[in-house]
């Protein structure tokens, strides 16, 4: 679908957003290491056309035509990591915030703390914070099978259909990698882009990521496996998390991965971001999703396993903060979707039961993408809205949920659910 890809994409993107085949990253492998030794700083990166002389465009940057490290930026950067003895293990250009983004290695011995709390009474630097680490949130699944799909059924997507498929709406997972040749992706997946390292072959293999947008987008009436909530959705592949051991959903990204692939679903002209992983609060990934947010992106972001709603990305505010409904108890700001036993893809063409936060917030992000597309111009708070006051409690196993053809049907008055009786957030019978 290159076509498709060239109309979204902006130029900046184009020539970053094939997996490419290669060895491991350095910087990437030192990340992973040893992160208590590395500092993330930003210093201000005002817009400037970028020299086009042979030569002159910093190493790493050549995939950013329209915005880079501009000179100011980078002396400073260079200035400060003299004046700190830091070293420059990697960068990025953030456009949406007009910074320019470094990770720094802190010398041996030295404590990191105080080294933070200098920087950040210095007036070159916009923000200085740890590299932190992010997880996504996924169960293993250990009980019987119960069923196919349930979780398609609960949300009544299967009715929902009738009025959306999601068409058109373009929804960035930011995730592992996954296997867009899976059958029921081919044709689903318009952009990847990996922030981790540049093997094809994990990419592929990745597995949260490939349960996460099945969930979300996997093709219907085509003979093959499974329904996503929204399968005429585009999905934007953004690797930032690395599987933890090789075959397992159990995955790790850190603040800089995470950057990049925000900046880039930003710039991209991602209609909804799915973050089905969690962490501490982080002041540069805040920033971005506070942009992203006012541009009227839709983020999505899973509650961890103790239910707290400080971290990122369900703590800064309007981002859609979704629990599985086995946690019912998580908060009145919380949607609740299906999240256990979920029927949904695995690398290699197969399916497989998963459990977790993760594809409750996949089930919104889903969700999210059929109001959209009957109506384009909805934003975060306005499709919160819609799916809290229509989250009911199933008449079979009374577990409350958010009903998806019942927010569709807010958007038209003429139109009833049928296929599920469910008591409603705003006392209707549907």
């Amino acid at each position: 679908m290159t076509h498709r890809l060239l109309a979204l994409l902006p130029a900046a993107c184009l020539a970053a957003c094939a997996v490419v085949p290669g060895g491991a990253d350095p910087a990437a492998a030192q990340m992973r290491s040893a992160p208590s030794s590395l500092i993330l700083l930003t210093v201000a990166n005002p817009p400037e056309p970028l020299a086009q002389h042979a030569g002159s465009t910093a190493r790493g940057y050549d995939s950013l035509a329209l915005y880079g490290p501009g000179g100011s930026a980078r002396a400073e950067v260079a200035a400060i990591e003299r004046s700190y003895d830091l070293h420059e293990v990697a960068a990025w250009p953030i456009a949406p915030l007009n910074v320019h983004c470094v990770v720094l290695e802190i010398p041996a011995g030295a404590s990191r703390d105080e080294t933070l709390a200098r920087l950040s009474h210095d007036r070159r630097v916009s923000l200085a914070q740890p590299l932190q680490n992010f997880g996504t949130l996924a169960a293993d699944y250990n009980d019987p099978y119960v069923g196919l799909q349930r979780g398609f059924a609960q949300i009544d997507a299967a009715e929902a259909q009738q009025w959306s498929r999601g068409e058109g709406v373009r929804v960035a997972v930011i995730d592992t990698g996954m296997d867009s040749t899976h059958p029921d992706l081919q044709g689903r997946v318009d952009a990847l882009r990996n922030f981790v390292d540049e093997d094809r072959g994990l990419f592929g293999a990745d597995r949260h990521g490939t349960e996460v947008a099945g969930v979300i987008a996997a093709d219907a009436n085509n003979r093959e496996g499974i329904v996503g909530v929204a399968p005429g959705v585009r999905i934007f592949a953004l690797k930032a998390c690395w599987q933890l051991q090789a075959g397992a959903d159990g995955a790790q990204c850190n603040s800089f991965t995470l950057a990049q692939a925000l900046t880039i679903a930003i710039e991209s002209g991602a209609q909804v971001i799915n973050l089905s992983l969690g962490g501490p609060a982080d002041p540069l990934l805040a920033q971005l999703l506070g942009y992203a947010l006012k541009r009227g992106i839709v983020v999505v972001g899973a509650v961890p396993p103790d239910g707290r709603l400080d971290g990122f990305p369900v703590g800064v505010a309007g981002v859609i903060a979704v629990d599985a409904i086995e946690h019912a108890a998580a908060g009145a700001a919380v949607l609740h979707a299906p999240g256990r036993e979920v029927l949904t893809l695995t690398p290699g063409g197969h399916y497989d039961f998963v459990s977790g936060s993760s594809l409750a917030a996949a089930h919104v992000s889903g969700a999210a993408a059929l109001l959209l597309a009957a109506n384009p111009h909805l934003d975060g708070a306005a499709v919160y809205g819609l799916l809290s006051r229509t989250s009911g409690a199933d008449a079979a196993t009374g577990t409350v949920a958010i009903n998806v053809c019942a927010a569709l049907a807010q958007l038209r008055p003429d139109s009833v659910c049928s296929t599920r009786q469910s008591e409603t957030g705003d006392g209707a019978r549907r």
